[in-house]
């Protein structure tokens, strides 16, 4: 037997971030690009863009700086806010994680 949790966050009863926005978010930090983060986790462009959009309407701050193409291409970098939220998200993740094992062995 073992125990399952799930952490995300919300704003006003809407989910903002979870799980799958965290591995994008990751993702397009690492390869630079929305397109190529997308194709990596197998979510079509159209629907990364949509959860990306969707968040950062409800946190009312941008995600992401997007650069235009060109002769030295484009890309996107995430903002220093997206990189922090990312951070304080694991952070919870993985003290709300420990929290649940240790309790889950006390009870059971």
């Amino acid at each position: 037997m073992e125990v399952k949790s799930k952490v995300w966050l919300e704003r006003k009863g809407k989910l903002f971030l979870g799980m799958g926005r965290v591995m994008l978010l990751k993702t397009i930090r690492e390869t630079g690009s929305i397109n190529k983060a997308a194709g990596k986790i197998g979510m079509s462009y159209r629907h990364a863009w949509s959860q990306i959009s969707f968040a950062e309407k409800n946190l009312g701050k941008p995600l992401f700086v997007r650069n235009k193409g060109g002769s030295g291409g484009g890309g996107t970098t995430l903002t220093s806010y997206a990189n922090e939220l990312l951070k304080k998200f694991e952070k919870l993740q993985r003290e709300e994680e420990a929290f649940v094992n240790k309790r889950f062995k006390e009870i059971f």
